[in-house]
């Protein structure tokens, strides 16, 4: 009898957060698995993206490898071939190459 009343006391003592433990286990490693390491990637992007220079070369998105012969603010001039100039929107660029990689090409 006085377990009893001493459980159902416990019980009311302690309304059911080890009922939303779990919730909270999965979104602390959904945190850590998923949006912080997009989060930082993103980061980093933006970062390569201020720091972009004439004479600098690039992949686009679409896969178009240039050197930046023109910067602006939303779009980035790009020469592709000897004389063939593409302009591009900034944000498409993807990776940012080494010095002489499209010599190598």
């Amino acid at each position: 009898m006085i377990s009893l009343a001493h459980a159902q006391a416990a019980a009311a003592a302690n309304p059911g957060y080890e009922q939303f433990l779990p919730l909270i286990i999965i979104f602390v490693l959904f945190w850590f698995m998923l949006i912080r390491p997009q989060m930082k990637r993103a980061k980093e992007q933006k970062k390569m993206l201020t720091e972009l220079a004439k004479g600098d070369e690039v992949v686009t998105a679409s896969g178009q490898v240039g050197k930046i012969v023109k910067l602006g603010d939303q779009y980035v001039s790009l020469e592709i071939a000897d004389g063939v100039v593409t302009h591009v929107q900034k944000q498409s660029v993807q990776t940012l190459l080494p010095k002489g990689t499209i010599k190598g090409l």
